[in-house]
């Protein structure tokens, strides 16, 4: 059986990241050849992975990036277990390499994200898997999603748990940095389902105005008033829900529409994206 020198131990953790006695032992079960315990710990991590694949994964970080010429943003959701495993520095750059393999690869869906060659040859999900295996915990791209406009503003919330895209077109001359974030923030703080009532889905519809009915008839209205007052209510839920009805959350002598038209005539949003670690 080949001798294990701690230099031999120290190789292994760079080419791997896995923690001291992880590389001993695989160095020590593979007699010291270095890929087969590179295999070793990859098993290992595939065990923690199928082991902990319906744990919950509510701590996390979401990044985003934005293209130089503000057209093309890309926001992830890399999410763990607990809080603790979500500020360790290698989580931390994992979700990072996340990002980054999304901006070079382009990729159109989180499978096609998963399987992004990196550097290494590797696949992100290989990576993934091998952390797994260093930390002890489930981990997973629970959110990927891109934005293409005119002009893309985001913003990341102070808990790094939630993050918006928002697509913003007609922008003119106009210096979009700061009603882009505030209109991100909106978007954070006060989760739209749609953009305008033209994009709300029309079973949501049929609910708003089914629940409007009962909630009128309920209260002793008339079966003819009906459904008036369950389009009344619809209305009141379009202004509530859909981004450019809601008031501004920081002046709501304002609706979203207003502020954004204030800013430049005919500025409006065409897209936004949500994500949040929960």
């Amino acid at each position: 059986m080949a001798a294990i020198t701690a230099q031999d131990v120290n190789k292994l953790r760079a080419m791997t990241g896995a923690g001291m006695m992880d590389c001993k032992k695989a160095l020590t079960e593979a007699d010291g050849d270095f890929e087969a315990a590179r295999d070793i710990l990859r098993k290992q991590g595939q065990k923690i992975a199928d082991k902990r694949a319906e744990n919950a994964t509510a701590e996390g970080m979401v990044m985003v990036s934005v293209s130089e010429d503000g057209t093309t943003g890309k926001l992830v959701a890399l999410a763990c277990e607990t809080e603790p495993v979500a500020k360790v520095e290698d989580f931390r750059k994992l979700a990072q390499q996340v990002l980054d393999a999304a901006v070079k690869s382009d990729a159109g869906t989180k499978e096609d994200l998963l399987a992004a060659k990196q550097d290494d040859g590797r696949s992100l999900q290989e990576h993934i898997t091998d952390l797994m295996g260093k930390i002890g915990e489930k981990l997973d791209i629970v959110a990927y999603e891109t934005l293409t406009a005119e002009k893309v503003a985001s913003y990341i919330h102070s808990d790094n748990k939630k993050g918006v895209l928002v697509g913003l077109k007609n922008v003119g001359d106009a210096n979009t940095n700061e009603v882009g974030r505030d209109v991100a923030m909106q978007i954070v703080a006060m989760k739209p389902v749609a953009v305008d009532k033209d994009g709300v889905d029309s079973a949501t519809v049929e609910r708003e105005i089914e629940i409007g009915k009962e909630q009128a008839r309920a209260e002793g209205k008339p079966e003819a008033m009906l459904e008036k007052i369950a389009q009344g209510k619809l209305n009141k839920f379009y202004k509530e829900n859909t981004l450019l009805n809601q008031e501004f959350v920081k002046d709501n002598s304002v609706t979203i529409a207003q502020l954004l038209d204030k800013t430049s005539k005919g500025m409006t949003v065409t897209d936004f994206k949500r994500v949040a670690i929960a």
